[in-house]
């Protein structure tokens, strides 16, 4: 029974010979002695799983009477039963018992269940981002809910090997880095491990060689589809593949195919050091600009042309620091005989602050054709009509001519200049038909809109006069408004608190209007009822000197100009509406769209800005045309025109289109240059007026002379 037992146990035992364990050198601590004492091996990694053959582990295995589990998933029992955990300590008896276990385990292994349900999803959701971010961190990641996974506290190396020395399925646990668990593998793990390692198909019921199965029907076939020979191609080498590989070991030797080799991270970095941008991660490195070179003058023996003479370094003691040289060339026989330089600390400590405090960005340069960035314009063709040329001239004032204005129907205008008269011209003959000698340099003249009250305001020092033209001479409503009663002469505390008074001007049959200050522009309303007169002193709170006022050409609104910006009032309730801020050095002129939506003003520094007052209260486009002035501007009040005059002795015509879509912002356009003017005292052109219904434009200049400009 012995001898019997004895080669069945051989028999047992002859696959687990083959897969005997293979113990790596970190674990061989003890004796031979020592070894025997250890029950089961240590395994650190799945890939050392046993596969070699060790006669002395397996003998010290057996008489240990532990029981190598090695022996339960090795290859050739795949197909048999499995043996027992427990191990073998009686030949037949244990088969037995070993044939019981293997039925349990095969039971176990039936009954468990597929299905995805059973599936738990990982805990640990970074995703693909690799763990070495978090090497550093206390947590490991996140959970489902977006806490934080703590890391569990590691064991050294003393303590792992001892705990993997008093664990028999110590070989079978392998870390979780991205869960941070400890996972111990299935038996039909290990068997899938194990295949995969000697290269066989993970699973044992797959056939490899498995029967072929001929799907070709050969009944009734009375021809092969080929009966040719293999052709002898197929059993020589390809010299065309052999011609290709040389020519490719060729490219290689002679560096044209350079393989990428792997990137080593330093362990170490220089902290001194100046890295390049390649080595750098995360923000673009910029180096520090050098510091400028020596030249001649800085030379310890300069020519004397470097050298300033004693009245230039006096002159340099009267300039600012800033504009004053910083350093003043000398001259020394030798090198020898130089000093040390007084400012080197100085200099040096300056030079470190800029390289530490001095930020420093990159700037991205694009090649950009220049002729793409401009705006795509319509053809001036496409805009007439517009003036273009100058057809008519108005001459006969003796100074310059300071104001314009056309009457309602376009048949007259009237012009106001520093010589002290006012003068009705007609526009079509250039005849002048009336004048008024006023003694005073007028300041402006307007209008009234109205066609049958042709009336004429002009403002002079601190005097408004409201004068007839006499155009309409059987007209008595006329002579009845400019009729003023006598009125008693008021105390002086009524006096004080009024700050114009009202008087009959028999000299012109005329309103006499005497102000407290200086009148400097009189406007109408649309109605005609009802004019403006801009001095120092206003009913509104100004923040700042007012240069000019107009009124909205459809609603009861009042624009009011300071030197910096737009101010607008709502006349029936009394109160401030809104400031337009031009951004200017200072407003000399402004004029409103006859939609009353936009607004141009014209300032002292040569900028024209555009402003769409239901967009914002900053420019909606700023053009800077005129090297000088811009003394005044003017909307058409039929045609998409505007213009402006400057001390350049030019007025400059653009198209300025206001569509009824509120999407579309106004289209401007410049269409033309008008000359003709001659600069007097550094003034050119001083005012600039649209004929009310044809496209003309009248310019009034320093040099005394109107000038009417016609398509």
């Amino acid at each position: 029974m012995k001898k019997e037992g004895k080669k069945l146990k051989e028999k047992v035992l002859k696959p687990v010979e083959k897969e005997a364990v293979v113990v790596s050198d970190d674990e061989a601590v003890g004796s031979e002695s020592e070894h025997e004492s250890v029950e089961s091996p240590v395994v650190s990694d799945y890939e050392n799983f046993p596969e070699g053959d060790d006669d002395r582990n397996s003998d010290s295995e057996l008489d240990s009477g532990s029981g190598s589990e090695e022996s339960e998933f090795s290859e050739d029992e795949d197909a048999e039963h499995q043996s027992n955990d427990g191990g073998l300590s009686d030949g037949v008896d244990n088969l037995d018992q070993g044939d019981q276990s293997a039925s349990e385990d095969s039971r176990e292994v039936v009954d468990e269940s597929d299905s995805s349900e059973d599936e738990v999803g990982p805990r640990n959701t970074i995703g693909d981002v690799p763990l070495v971010w978090y090497k550093e961190e206390e947590h490991i990641g996140y959970d489902v809910a977006g806490k934080k996974i703590k890391k569990k506290e590691r064991l050294d190396k003393l303590d792992s090997f001892l705990a993997r020395t008093d664990d028999a399925n110590s070989w079978r646990k392998i870390m979780d880095d991205i869960e941070d668990e400890e996972v111990e593998l299935t038996k039909e793990e290990t068997k899938l491990i194990r295949r995969m390692l000697k290269g066989k198909a993970p699973h044992a019921d797959f056939d490899p060689h498995a029967p072929y199965v001929d799907w070709f029907a050969w009944d009734g076939a009375k021809h092969p589809l080929s009966n040719a020979p293999e052709p002898k191609r197929r059993f020589i080498p390809s010299k065309w593949e052999s011609k290709k590989v040389v020519k490719y070991i060729r490219a290689i030797r002679k560096g044209l195919i350079k393989f990428d080799k792997p990137k080593e991270e330093p362990r170490f970095y220089n902290l001194w050091g100046d890295e390049t941008e390649e080595s750098r991660h995360g923000l673009s490195y910029i180096p520090a600009p050098k510091a400028k070179l020596p030249g001649h003058d800085e030379s310890y023996n300069p020519s004397l042309e470097y050298i300033p003479t004693q009245e230039e370094i006096n002159a340099y003691q009267l300039m600012f620091e800033e504009d004053r040289p910083k350093f003043i060339p000398k001259r020394f026989t030798s090198l020898r005989s130089v000093p040390a330089y007084e400012k080197s600390v100085r200099e040096s400590f300056d030079r470190c602050l800029d390289l530490y405090l001095c930020p420093r960005a990159r700037k991205k340069r694009i090649n950009i054709d220049p002729e793409s960035l401009k705006p795509k314009l319509p053809s001036r063709k496409d805009l007439k009509p517009y003036p273009t040329t100058c057809y008519l001239e108005y001459k006969g004032h003796k100074g310059p001519v300071v104001s314009i204005c056309t009457d309602p129907a376009g048949q007259h205008i009237a012009s106001g200049s520093h010589d002290g008269t006012v003068r009705i011209w007609e526009v079509e003959t250039g005849r002048c038909i009336k004048i008024w000698e006023l003694g005073e340099p007028v300041q402006h003249v307007a209008w009234n809109p109205l066609p049958e009250f042709p009336i004429l305001a002009v403002s002079m020092g601190q005097d408004v006069f409201v004068l007839n033209t006499g155009l309409e001479k059987e007209n008595k409503t006329i002579a009845d408004l400019l009729r003023v009663e006598t009125i008693p002469a008021p105390d002086d505390s009524e006096s004080a608190g009024s700050s114009v008074s009202w008087s009959q001007y028999d000299k012109y049959e005329g309103i006499r209007i005497k102000h407290f200050k200086t009148v400097s522009s009189v406007e109408w309303h649309r109605k005609g009822d009802y004019f403006s007169t801009l001095t120092q002193r206003l009913p509104f709170k100004l923040h700042g000197l007012p240069v000019c006022s107009t009124f909205h050409p459809t609603r009861s609104i009042f624009f009011v100009s300071t030197k910096k910006n737009v101010r607008v009032y709502d006349l029936l309730k009394k109160k401030f509406i809104k400031k337009l801020e031009a951004g200017v050095r200072e407003i000399s002129s402004v004029s409103i769209h006859p939609g009353g939506d936009n607004v141009i003003v014209g300032s002292k520094d040569g900028k024209l800005c555009w402003f769409d007052m239901d967009l914002s209260s900053k420019p909606y486009k700023i053009l800077k045309s005129h090297p000088k002035d811009i003394t005044s501007v003017a909307f058409h009040r039929n045609y998409p025109l505007f213009a402006s005059s400057s001390d350049d002795c030019t007025a400059y015509v653009f198209h300025g289109m206001v569509y009824s879509d509120l999407n579309q912002n106004p289209l401007i356009v410049p269409l033309e240059i008008l000359h003709g003017h001659t600069s007097v005292n550094g003034r050119g052109v001083l005012d600039c007026k649209f004929h009310p219904r044809q496209p003309w434009l009248f310019t009034a200049g320093a040099d005394a002379v109107i000038k009417l400009f016609c398509h």
